[in-house]
């Protein structure tokens, strides 16, 4: 049996497959649009000049957001979350859970922390032995814990998190936006070439055979024409898988939720709530991308926070702090209402 280490190292190289994948079909795509469409199909020096302009504005920004999202190391909780030497090693004498529970409870006590776990348990892991922060969950891939983990993607070959989120949301778009340019300017051609495959099929080869005559002055043309079919055939297919995706990241920017979060609800002090960390869609927004929207189309990272503190929508309040006068019943009555619903 192979030392572990070297499964671990096979693991390893073979979690870059996807990537490598992808990068040979962006590459095989620049190809097919610069080389076999701009140069040797298109005539029109404006038309080729106009497409070349704008394909490597979307190339770039495609390529540029895909980098971050994959050389952008996962933010992991700051030393605060760690538990002290003693408490470590108190925390690992304890055989009873309820024991161990008061030790995470108080080295928990001056961290922001307002979830825990569905069995209202301090959230702790036994891996990385720290107190997890809110919305913080450990990555069995990457074996660390990732703040605000949204899901580990395979053709990143990364987590995608607090520190990368916003990368990955414009590498969606860009990606998406690539594909529909592709496949817009490439569309065309694409009919002309499959209209013309066939009717050259029907006209001069009835029975599906070339003249030799014909042979090397189609040879370069049939290259070219295949090109260009598959590369609209992949663009409109890519578009497609990714539009899905892409529109349902913006809905979970729209709720601030991360995709464990929609499947797992965060659990606060008064129980599961899918919204707690929903401030409404324009803060949402700017939780990721940022105050400042000039930055938000450039894959620079420009989100708001630690990654370890998050702001709810639910409010505490200490009761020995409420000064109501008892002549204004309404007020009264509306800060005991908040009060009975225990929020935090």
């Amino acid at each position: 049996m192979a030392p572990s280490h070297v499964l671990k190292c096979c693991q390893k190289v073979l979690a870059w497959v996807p990537v490598a994948f992808i990068a040979l079909v962006v590459a095989w795509s620049y190809y097919a649009y610069v080389v076999e469409l701009c140069v040797f199909t298109i005539s029109s020096t404006a038309e080729k000049v106009v497409y070349l302009v704008v394909f490597h504005l979307s190339f770039f920004m495609f390529i540029w957001s895909y980098w971050k999202t994959i050389f952008t190391s996962p933010a992991s909780p700051s030393k605060e979350f760690c538990l002290s030497k003693a408490d470590k090693e108190q925390y690992e004498k304890e055989e009873r859970p309820e024991s161990q529970q008061e030790i995470l409870r108080r080295a928990a006590k001056d961290l922001p922390i307002y979830t825990t776990t569905a069995s209202r348990a301090i959230r702790y892991c036994d891996r990385c032995q720290l107190i997890k922060p809110d919305r913080c969950h450990h990555c069995s891939a990457c074996d660390i814990c990732v703040l605000k983990m949204d899901h580990h993607c395979p053709w990143v070959n990364n987590c995608v998190g607090f520190s990368n989120y916003k990368f990955f949301l414009l590498f969606l778009m860009y990606s998406l936006l690539y594909c529909l340019f592709v496949a817009a300017t490439v569309l065309q051609y694409f009919i002309k070439f499959w209209t013309l495959c066939h009717r050259k099929a029907a006209e001069n080869c009835p029975k599906n055979e070339l003249p030799d005559t014909h042979v090397w002055e189609t040879g370069l043309r049939h290259h070219a024409k295949f090109h260009v079919l598959f590369l609209f055939f992949v663009a409109a297919m890519f578009f497609i898988s990714i539009l899905s995706l892409f529109s349902y990241h913006c809905w979970l920017v729209g709720k601030n939720r991360s995709t464990i979060e929609t499947f797992r609800a965060p659990t606060f002090r008064n129980g599961p709530d899918k919204n707690g960390f929903s401030l409404g869609c324009s803060k949402n927004l700017r939780e990721v991308f940022g105050d400042e929207k000039k930055y938000w189309l450039i894959p620079i990272f420009t989100s708001l926070g630690d990654g370890c503190n998050f702001p709810t929508r639910l409010v505490i309040m200490d009761p020995e702090q409420l000064t109501v006068s008892s002549q204004n019943e309404p007020a009264k009555r509306f800060l005991q209402h908040i009060l009975c619903l225990n929020i935090t």
